[in-house]
C-alpha cells in the first residue's frame, strides 16, 4: 500500500479511537445526568445495610463514554448528605429531613460508575467516603460520642426501660445504636440518643428475638438523663420500603445487622463495590481530571511577542510620521501584514516571521474569558 494511503488510514483510526476513548462532559444539572444521579443514590441506599439514609445534595462532575454499540458509561462525582430516615424505615426518601449541620451532619462522597443499555441505568462499580461535618458546630451544642459510649448505652438502656414499662403485650430489645450524642450542662452529661428495636419474646426472664418473618422494629429517640428522659418510638409496620417515585427497579428489603460501629460516632456508608472492575474509578484523581481540560486561549506566543516589544516601540515615532501616506491609499486584506512590515524600515530588510508571531497575539489575547464550566451542579441542601 502506499505510504500515503497507510498515513491516512492510520490517522482515521486514531481518530475514530480518539472519539470512543474521550468522554463527553455534559452539565451537572441536566435532566440526563440527574437521572444517573439519582440512580446512583438509590442504588447506594439499597446497598446501606445500617445507619440512615441518604439524600442528594450535589453532583460534583460527570463524565460519558460511548461505546461503538451506543452503550455509554457515566462516571459520576456525587455528593450525598444524612437524613433522619433509618434504613428501615419504609417513609419514601422525598419525606426524609437531611439533618443539619448543628446537630453534627454526615456527608458522603462518592464515585459511581452506571452502565445505560436500552435506556435502564445498572450501578456497576462504586466506592464511597463518609465523614462528620464539624462545621457551624456551637459552644455547648451536642457533640456526637463513639457509638460504644458507657454512659450513653446505660441511658439508652433506662429509656428503653421506660418505654417497655409503657407498652402493652410486646417487649423490645436494643437491635442497633443510630447515634448518640451528649451535651454538657449543669449537673452532668444530657444525651440524645436515636436506636432501633427489635420485638422479643421473653420467657421466665430470658428473651428471644421474634422470626423476621414476623418481628416488629423502630426507631427511638430518647434525650435528657438515665433519671430523667423523654422517649418516642416509631415503630415500622414492615421490613419493605415504599416505593420512591424515583426509584429504579424493585424495592428490596434491606439486610441490617445487629451491630455497632465500635469506636465511630456515626454510621458509613458501604465503602466499595467492585472498584476493581472499573478503570474509570481507578483513574479517578484530581491529576487525572486537570490533565483532560482543554485550554481555550493559546499562551506559548506571548512571551516571546512580549520580549520583542521595545524593539517595535523604540521606532513608533518614525512610522507615524509616514502614517498618513500609507493609511489614505486602503489595502487588501491578504497585502495588510506586508504593508506593516514596510512601515517598520525605509530599507527592504524586514522580518515577516516577527511580524507575523505579533499580530497572532493580537488576534488571540491571552486573557480571553473561558467559557463557564459543566460542573459541579447546583448545591440542593448545604456547602
Amino acid at each position: 500500500m502506499h505510504p500515503v494511503a497507510v498515513t491516512v488510514v492510520l490517522g482515521i483510526l486514531v481518530g475514530v479511537q480518539a472519539q470512543i476513548l474521550l468522554p463527553a462532559r455534559p452539565q451537572c444539572d441536566s435532566p440526563l445526568v440527574e437521572e444517573a444521579a439519582v440512580a446512583a443514590r438509590n442504588h447506594l441506599n439499597a446497598q446501606h445495610t445500617h445507619g440512615y439514609k441518604y439524600e442528594l445534595n450535589r453532583i460534583e462532575d460527570v463524565k460519558v463514554y460511548t461505546e461503538p454499540n451506543g452503550v455509554e458509561t457515566y462516571v459520576l462525582e456525587v455528593d450525598l448528605l444524612e437524613t433522619d430516615c433509618h434504613a428501615l424505615d419504609p417513609t419514601p426518601l422525598a419525606n426524609c429531613t437531611v439533618r443539619p449541620k448543628h446537630l453534627t451532619a454526615v456527608e458522603g462522597d462518592c464515585d459511581v460508575v452506571l452502565k445505560k443499555v436500552g435506556g435502564a441505568l445498572t450501578v456497576t462499580a462504586f466506592k464511597c467516603k463518609t465523614e462528620a461535618s464539624t462545621e457551624d458546630l456551637c459552644l455547648g451544642c451536642y457533640t456526637l460520642l463513639p457509638l460504644n459510649d458507657t454512659g450513653a448505652l446505660n441511658f439508652i438502656h433506662a429509656s428503653l426501660a421506660t418505654f417497655n414499662n409503657n407498652t402493652v403485650n410486646a417487649t423490645y430489645d436494643i437491635y442497633q445504636i443510630g447515634r448518640m450524642s451528649s451535651q454538657i450542662v449543669s449537673g452532668g452529661p444530657q444525651y440524645l440518643t436515636e436506636y432501633v428495636i427489635s420485638e422479643v419474646n421473653c420467657t421466665g426472664g430470658n428473651c428471644v428475638p421474634l422470626d423476621e418473618a414476623t418481628v416488629k422494629r423502630g426507631l427511638c429517640r430518647a434525650s435528657g438523663r438515665s433519671t430523667a428522659h423523654n422517649v418516642d418510638c416509631k415503630i415500622f409496620p414492615n421490613l419493605t420500603p415504599l416505593v420512591d417515585a424515583n426509584a429504579t427497579g424493585p424495592a428490596v428489603p434491606p439486610v441490617i445487622h445487629a451491630h455497632n460501629k465500635h469506636g465511630f460516632g456515626h454510621h458509613k456508608l458501604t465503602p466499595f463495590h467492585n472498584p476493581h472492575l472499573s478503570t474509570h474509578l481507578s483513574a479517578e484523581s484530581p491529576e487525572s481530571e486537570s490533565a483532560e481540560m482543554v485550554q481555550a486561549a493559546p499562551k506559548a506566543a506571548a512571551p516571546a511577542a512580549d520580549a520583542a516589544a521595545p524593539a517595535v516601540d523604540a521606532a513608533a515615532p518614525a512610522v507615524d510620521a509616514a502614517a498618513p501616506a500609507v493609511d489614505a491609499a486602503p489595502a487588501a486584506p491578504a497585502a495588510a501584514e506586508p504593508a506593516v512590515a514596510l512601515e517598520t524600515s525605509d530599507s527592504m530588510e524586514v522580518n515577516p516571521r516577527f511580524m507575523f508571531k505579533r499580530e497572532v497575539v493580537l488576534a488571540a489575547p491571552v486573557h480571553a474569558p473561558l467559557p463557564p464550566p459543566p460542573c459541579p451542579g447546583r448545591v440542593r441542601f448545604f456547602k
